[in-house]
């Protein structure tokens, strides 16, 4: 068990991109941050990987483009849609300072905000867990007790602690963070890393019932993902995954599945069997939600790592003013950037749409991260800090 300070402004849970983000802003503004998490430093994790404009802008912002690009993480400089047999190409232009997007493997993503963390004084431990909150006669929380491998605990106190320890996230089920907006639709998505495919920027594909995408990555790969309904992933899956991959693949764009079936799958095959968005409390006494713990949208329209960094800088924002009046506004700020996108995330990932109906809603969803990207794009206290 490592020696913790007796008391930090914040304890962080979770140092994955929404955790680890959260802690560099405040330790940039001269918080002391205590950031831990129970995994591995540097271990990968499910993701689209996919940033979208607003997450390239944070990142210039926080000076951590360079060193994404450092790791041969490819800019993309095009997105193609597919409806069918009808191809939509769209070219990345220059705003914001941004003139591509990017889509890293968690690996380095991850590492390269807890590694910028850790340079700005925050205290970084993996390996512990967050495993209870402790409390004032009031009910507001100042403190946690911390666990390490072998079973020893540390009580730690704080101003603030915060959980950005994922959709099962420790902090909201101790607090009784409610949802109170729950999704209906649900996407499975089975996904695989494949070597030997041309870089031609970002592929979305939509066919009845199914919808696909290629994304570079890291590592001169691509993660390519199929997704359907939630209720159609054992049926489809079950007993062949891959043919029920390349099935899929195939039902989309048959040249898409042939030139798969002509590249070098990178390990095996995952699956995620879907899960329903939520949009909880996040915050409360002396804590807070940010990333998949207060908020999960369907990842079929890959805006999680967005999401996560978006609402990292709102939430820093918010503890650097001080009192509840900032907490209530990170969530009207989050909640009025999040509701369009989820709304129409769920209404993709339902799958009941036409090929024009869904092109409708791509439209509508490029309007609402482009609300998105300039809000983002304003000077911000937490920006000036970085």
């Amino acid at each position: 068990m490592p020696s913790f300070r007796p008391h930090y402004d914040v304890i962080v849970s979770g140092a994955r991109c929404a955790g680890a983000a959260t802690a560099l802003v405040l330790a940039r503004a001269g918080a002391r941050v205590l950031l831990v998490d129970r995994q591995a430093r540097g271990s990968d994790t499910m993701s689209t990987h996919a940033l979208m404009r607003a997450a390239v802008l944070q990142l210039a912002r926080w000076s951590l483009l360079t060193p994404l690009q450092s790791k041969g993480t490819p800019p993309i400089g095009i997105t193609t849609f597919h409806y069918g047999p009808e191809s939509v190409p769209v070219a990345i232009k220059p705003e914001h300072g941004v003139h591509h997007l990017y889509a890293p493997r968690r690996t380095i993503l991850d590492r390269i905000l807890v590694d910028a963390a850790e340079v700005a004084s925050a205290e970084v431990h993996h390996g512990i867990l967050l495993s209870h909150l402790q409390s004032d006669p009031s009910g507001r929380i100042v403190g946690a007790s911390l666990r390490d491998g072998n079973g020893e605990e540390a009580r730690v106190r704080a101003d603030f602690v915060i959980g950005a320890d994922g959709r099962d996230s420790t902090v909201a089920k101790l607090v009784g963070a409610e949802s109170y907006i729950v999704g209906r639709a649900a996407s499975a998505l089975v996904y695989g890393y494949f070597q030997g495919l041309p870089d031609q920027g970002l592929h979305w594909y939509f066919a009845e019932k199914t919808a696909a995408g290629v994304i570079p990555t890291n590592h001169g790969q691509h993660c390519i993902f199929v997704g359907l309904p939630r209720e159609q992933f054992g049926p489809v899956f079950r007993g062949d995954i891959e043919g029920g991959f390349l099935g899929l693949l195939k039902r989309c764009d048959p040249q898409l599945s042939a030139a798969v079936e002509g590249a070098t799958l990178s390990g095996r095959l995952r699956g995620f069997a879907g899960a329903h968005g939520y949009m909880r409390r996040p915050f409360g006494p002396g804590w807070a939600l940010v990333g998949d713990a207060g908020y999960f949208k369907d990842p079929l329209t890959a805006h999680g790592i967005t999401d996560a960094l978006r609402d990292a800088e709102l939430l820093a924002r918010a503890i650097l003013e001080g009192g509840p009046r900032g907490m209530a506004r990170y969530q009207q700020e989050r909640d009025a950037l999040s509701i369009p996108l989820f709304r129409l995330t769920e209404a993709i990932a339902s799958f009941r749409w036409t090929l024009d109906e869904v092109k409708i809603l791509h439209n509508q969803l490029s309007a609402a991260m482009r609300t998105e990207t300039n809000h983002i794009a304003q000077p911000t206290v937490c920006g000036a800090a970085a």
